[in-house]
């Protein structure tokens, strides 16, 4: 009965101590084979002492008795937390910024710096507030890609010492303190409302100026129809004029021409055989023969048109330089309608502001040639007054 058992445990003994040994050579070959990722990098230390950096892929290493300390060779970002600073100007603002660094050397991250990412943040921190003091609030505010610079010029010396490269560093907000912040608007408000009152006046002054310069053009418009209607007129009543005259100069004559015909015609009518004749009786026919014909003669024998005048009468009416006036009167009357759009599209864009005259200034010539009128006024008063004075000393 006691035999059975001791048998049975000497059986068992071999296969445990397969198992074991079976057990220790998957753990040996699982710490021996080393997988590294493709976007990493990994340390080795045997027993404590650098190896190698073991890259993508599998790698064999000593069992049991190494370390591997993995680095990732991508772009990392680092978050920079919100930083308080006083600037230049001792206003308080409030910053935070975004670190994207790389590692280029592994070794040196491995042996040169304990914790590389976090050793960079601190940095970035300290060179953050750094750059806010060392300048102005409005700077702060509006020089972002400066300050992005100069934080990225300060962290590349001593990241270059621990085998990382600072790609990019981004400010994200800088704040002023609330009450900064309500001057600041305060500020924007006011500036605001003087540019309105300036553009208010000066669209007003615009509007001015184009009101009188339309005027002007109507007033000389309307002018330069009255001269010529003033000169149309005068033309015409010269016209009629020495028309009514031409026809009472014919009139009387036909009326001595029908006394001498009557005349004659009694001379005829008598008993006598001997006539004594006057002795423009050829010119008394003629006269007489253009009457009948109603029309004028010429001594070549070519009719006058009713509307013919002699040369003296013409330029006595001026009716060769009629054509000529109202060609001048035209000339002076026509305006360039484009040009007049043109200008107006000009001073409504602000394109024109330089022609356009100051109202101040335009106030202030008004004034002085009030003032030279008065003076000229004045001193001819006085002039006339001496000589009035001069003449009664005289007499």
């Amino acid at each position: 009965m006691v035999i059975i058992p001791v048998q049975t445990g000497l059986t068992l003994a071999p296969a445990i101590v397969v198992l074991l040994i079976l057990a220790v050579a998957i753990i040996t070959v699982y710490s021996s084979v080393e997988i590294v990722n493709a976007y990493e990098k990994r340390a080795l230390t045997v027993l404590g002492d650098y190896r190698q950096l073991l890259e993508p892929g599998i790698s064999f290493v000593p069992p049991f008795v190494n370390n591997t300390y993995p680095f990732d060779m991508r772009t990392q970002t680092l978050d920079v937390p919100r930083q308080e600073a006083i600037t230049r100007d001792n206003s308080p603002v409030t910053a935070d910024a975004v670190v994207y660094i790389k590692v280029m050397d592994a070794k040196k991250a491995f042996l040169e710096v304990e914790d590389y990412t976090r050793a960079v943040s601190n940095l970035a921190q300290t060179t953050l507030r750094a750059v806010l003091g060392d300048m102005d609030l409005d700077d702060t505010l509006s020089k972002r890609q400066e300050i992005n610079g100069r934080i990225r010029k300060e962290l590349d010396e001593p990241t270059d010492e621990w085998g990382i490269r600072v790609e990019s560093v981004e400010v994200r907000e800088v704040n002023p303190s609330p009450d900064v912040q309500q001057a600041m608007e305060q500020q924007t408000s006011a500036e605001r409302s003087r540019r309105a009152m300036i553009l208010e006046a000066q669209g007003e002054r615009r509007s001015a100026v184009e009101s009188a310069e339309g005027q002007k053009q109507s007033n000389i418009i309307r002018a330069q129809g009255e001269k010529q209607s003033q000169v149309l007129e005068a033309q015409g009543d010269a016209v009629s004029t020495v028309l009514r005259a031409k026809s009472a100069e014919s009139m009387g004559e036909r009326a001595v021409i029908e006394q001498g015909m009557e005349t004659l015609e009694s001379i005829g009518q008598g008993e006598s055989t001997t006539f004594v004749l006057p002795q423009e009786l050829s010119s008394m026919l003629g006269r007489y023969g253009k009457h009948l014909t109603g029309s004028d003669v010429r001594e070549d024998g070519q009719d006058l048109e009713s509307l013919d005048f002699d040369d003296e009468t013409r330029e006595l009416i001026g009716l060769d330089d009629i054509d000529e006036i109202l060609n001048e009167i035209d000339e002076d009357a026509e305006l360039d309608v484009d040009e007049m759009e043109q200008e107006a599209e000009a001073i409504k864009t602000g394109e024109a502001t330089d022609e356009i005259q100051d109202p101040d200034d335009v106030i202030s010539e008004v004034d002085q040639s009030s003032e030279d009128s008065t003076d000229s006024t004045v001193a001819a008063g006085t002039s006339d007054a001496d000589n009035r004075e001069f003449e009664s000393e005289t007499n």
